[in-house]
């Protein structure tokens, strides 16, 4: 297998750096915001950790409104949308956890402010 048919990082390295959330995780997420070409990696990597957070045992829902609240706080403005759309993609209270989170920092109201007129 070529170097060029392995995308990086890999949903999986994205899944578990949102599920940890460390300092070291947060700087390696910045880096990834920075670069547009990544944004596909990034949201399936944010797929795979609410799935695996909606197949665990327990639903550690307060650590899911953290990672949404960071990431509607950290992400750029090209990605608030596509960060709504996936918190709104599945039916489950892992989801519905992450996007208390999401709403609650306000990040797509600060990329996208209503129009006064």
């Amino acid at each position: 297998m070529s170097a060029q048919s392995l995308p990086f990082p890999d949903r999986e390295t994205v899944a578990d750096k949102l599920a940890t959330l460390a300092d070291a995780d947060q700087a390696f997420l910045k880096l990834l915001f920075e670069n547009p070409a990544q944004d596909e990696n990034l949201l399936e990597g944010l797929h795979l950790y609410i799935d695996r957070a909606a197949a665990a045992p327990f639903l550690n829902s307060l650590k899911l409104e953290r990672c949404g609240e960071w990431l509607g706080n950290t992400a750029p403005a090209r990605l608030q949308i596509r960060l709504s759309e996936a918190a709104k993609s599945g039916q489950h209270p892992a989801y519905r956890a992450f996007r208390t989170g999401l709403d609650r920092s306000g990040g797509l109201e600060r990329a996208y402010p209503k129009s006064s007129v």
